[in-house]
């Protein structure tokens, strides 16, 4: 399957906790910090609700 990079851009700093849970979830936390995960309608959907926070980095 398909991997993705996933960079966080934003803080979770003042944000609801289940945008937190997410990051962390994500496999996240801090800031500017790449991870690699499979490409999956669940991690997509994770991403989608995060926009704000989180990048794809090619």
């Amino acid at each position: 399957m398909a991997k993705i990079k996933i960079q966080q851009i934003g803080s979770p700093i003042r944000r609801p906790e289940s945008q937190k849970k997410i990051l962390i979830g994500l496999g996240l936390g801090k800031m500017h910090r790449i991870v690699e995960r499979e490409d999956t309608p669940e991690v997509r959907g994770a991403i989608a609700k995060l926009p704000h926070m989180v990048k794809i980095v090619d």
